[in-house]
């Protein structure tokens, strides 16, 4: 006979108590225990407490591995037929000497398998007890979880037909989803009240279009509305608005960009040339070329129209402001496609900047927000659990973590399709995409000053991570779970583009790797969503959709033309709502680096963690010193406001 303490913690979480009867047994060396009642008079598991049984078994099991727990409906309910299942959410089952991290949702009657809380990789697990449940756990989460194709070309996601019938543990919690939903129909119901939401005309005039902002406003909004008519604020939207993922240095002019020295000499001044600038490296370029011959929407019965602009840029000497040269509004030159500048007529330049500005709301809504920080994290989210056991160490460092546009689904689908066959791992590691496009050292880029200091961060954490269970590369070559799980990422989500990796070889290229999971899923989808309402609600300054084509000579532009060219009143309303529910996290948030669920039990990585933390207090203090000085200030990348994951 042999007895166990047993200290049973529920989660706080809206529902997760239970009146539902549990039970453990205990799993060892030498066997497994019956199943014994954790029993006493009312409800003992209720959201937020925690209870001591006293666990006593007919036998030695020898070291213990495992915990088995039970749950079943009373027996006084069984003859009262179906009942809704009962769920409870089981946060930690610490024993005398041992913890057995849960932080799952068990609906209805079922069994859950809880470890000890060490981490382990694959070839670390000796005894064929837990090799045995590994390879259990992992085979129910495959039948659980499955791929489909939802687009041909597109990254293959969940195949689950409708969110109601998601797991609850990978469902949004009660409380998050009624934030949502409530934000959802109160948002509607009060522009539906002032008679904007059902309007399918054109607005009357720009200063009606600031009605907007009686729905909602930011200081950064507020900031948009009185400068976007500027060179200088277009041109930063590139560094530090919501999709500064694009601008990269130009040393040559493209041969489908004819630009000329007389037409930039106003802006270059004097003693410079086009050629002088762009073996100084002060030139840069823009191009929107991906959005060529793309199939457009249908709103309120009429067309609508895209463009694919490319913008020539040029970074004044010193500290000066980056300045727009030169706007082509597609890649085949001609006397249908003219040239336009700042030396143009008002409402001409103004037109071709909004232009520009609609292309970056195609391509950053289909491919830099959509694409590279949801469908992809996606993948990375369900090949993780398909192929890494909860005890394993990548698990826990995981776990820590189209109607009113200018296109149609059509053409949605064939913008992710053109991006995914052109996609390198480079481009998802900041520091390579930086040097790939040229961009170390443009002034003004916070995007990627606070950005290299989280990817810098993350990194050190993930090499502290590592090397506490990887201590060599071959280990990382024998970790068998780790290579299935970047084998299916690299077939499910990359779709085997020999662009990425499908295997890593050593501790250096795990680190990468991780660094680039955590980033895309935390910092880089902070930097590339939260700004979403700032920059849109003051439509003009960033157009979901164009209801008239572009121009194909200049003079043709005024201001009644210009808000015929804009999106309608509705189309309006249903994105800037969109944007709202996207930018603004609706509850239960997590910001990086804070890990309440306690899945690492051992001291190293615990270490690890509260260095991490630190190391983004200092990273949010100089980014608030720096802000006192900016005009407007880059708050997207502060760590206190980055998720630790991809969480709306």
């Amino acid at each position: 006979m042999a007895k166990f303490r047993v200290r049973v913690s529920t989660g706080e979480a809206c529902g997760a108590g239970t009146w539902d009867k549990v039970s453990v047994s205990i799993v060892g060396t030498q066997g497994e225990s019956p199943l014994v009642p954790l029993d006493r008079l009312g409800k003992e598991f209720t959201a937020g407490a925690e209870e001591d049984f006293e666990v006593t078994v007919p036998q030695d099991v020898g070291q213990v591995l495992m915990l088995r727990v039970h749950k079943a409906p009373p027996a006084l309910l069984l003859p009262l037929g179906s009942l809704p299942p009962d769920a409870w959410f089981c946060q930690l089952l610490p024993g005398a000497h041992l913890r057995f991290p849960c932080y799952q949702w068990l609906e209805g009657a079922g069994d859950l398998v809880l470890r000890e809380g060490t981490a382990k990789v694959s070839w670390a697990d000796q005894h064929p007890t837990l090799q045995r449940q590994r390879q259990q756990e992992l085979q129910t989460r495959r039948e659980m979880y499955s791929w489909k194709t939802y687009i041909q070309g597109w990254p293959h996601c969940l195949d689950q037909a409708t969110v109601k019938d998601l797991d609850l543990n990978i469902k949004y919690s009660a409380v998050k989803n009624a934030k949502f939903c409530f934000k959802v129909s109160s948002a509607f119901t009060e522009l539906k009240i002032k008679g904007m939401l059902d309007r399918t005309g054109l607005w009357r005039s720009l200063r009606e279009m600031r009605r907007m902002f009686n729905f909602h406003s930011t200081p950064a909004a507020e900031y948009v509305f009185e400068h976007w008519q500027e060179d200088d604020f277009f041109a930063s939207q590139f560094l530090n608005g919501l999709n500064p993922v694009l601008i990269r240095r130009c040393r040559s002019l493209p041969k489908n960009f004819p630009v000329t020295d007389d037409m930039v000499a106003p802006v270059l001044g004097p003693g410079t040339s086009l050629q002088a600038e762009l073996e100084k490296g002060s030139l840069y370029l823009v191009d929107h070329g991906i959005l060529s011959s793309i199939h457009t929407n249908v709103i309120n019965g009429r067309p609508q129209f895209s463009a694919a602009p490319m913008t020539l840029l040029y970074q004044r000497p010193g500290q000066g402001p980056l300045l727009p040269l030169a706007i082509q509004f597609s890649q085949s030159p001609g006397p249908n496609n003219p040239i336009f500048l700042p030396s143009d007529d008002k409402w001409d330049w103004l037109l071709a900047k909004t232009w520009v500005r609609n292309a970056e709301f195609s391509v950053h809504e289909a491919l830099t927000h959509l694409l590279h920080v949801h469908l992809l994290p996606e993948v990375f989210a369900l090949a993780m659990l398909r192929q890494l056991p909860h005890c394993h160490p990548l698990f826990k460092v995981s776990v820590c973590l189209h109607t009113v546009s200018s296109l149609d689904v059509e053409g949605f689908s064939k913008l992710i399709k053109r991006n995914m066959e052109q996609l390198n791992y480079s481009d998802l590691c900041l520091p390579e995409d930086i040097q790939a496009r040229g961009v170390e050292d443009i002034p003004g880029y916070y995007y990627r000053d606070d950005g290299m200091q989280i990817w810098g961060a993350v990194k050190r954490f993930v090499s502290e991570i590592v090397s506490i269970y990887y201590p060599s590369d071959v280990s990382v070559q024998d970790d068998q779970e780790l290579q299935a799980w970047v084998r299916e990422i690299f077939s499910e989500g990359f779709l085997s583009r020999e662009s990425v990796p499908s295997s890593l070889d050593t501790q250096e290229a795990l680190i990468q790797y991780v660094t680039m999971v955590v980033f895309t899923c935390s910092a880089k989808h902070a930097a590339v969503s939260a700004g979403q309402f700032d920059s849109c609600v003051w439509m003009p300054n960033l157009p979901p959709t164009m209801q008239q084509p572009p121009p194909t000579s200049k003079g043709q532009a005024w201001p009644e033309g210009f808000i015929a060219t804009l999106p309608p009143v509705n189309a309006t309303c249903d994105i800037i709502i969109a944007l709202w529910l996207l930018s603004k996290e609706p509850g239960d948030r997590r910001p990086l680096g804070t890990y309440p669920d306690e899945h690492f039990t051992e001291d190293a990585p615990q270490r690890s963690i509260l260095a991490f933390q630190s190391h983004l207090i200092e990273i949010s203090r100089d980014i608030k010193e720096r802000n006192q000085g900016l005009a407007l200030s880059y708050t997207y990348l502060d760590p206190p406001l980055i998720e630790n994951s991809v969480s709306i």
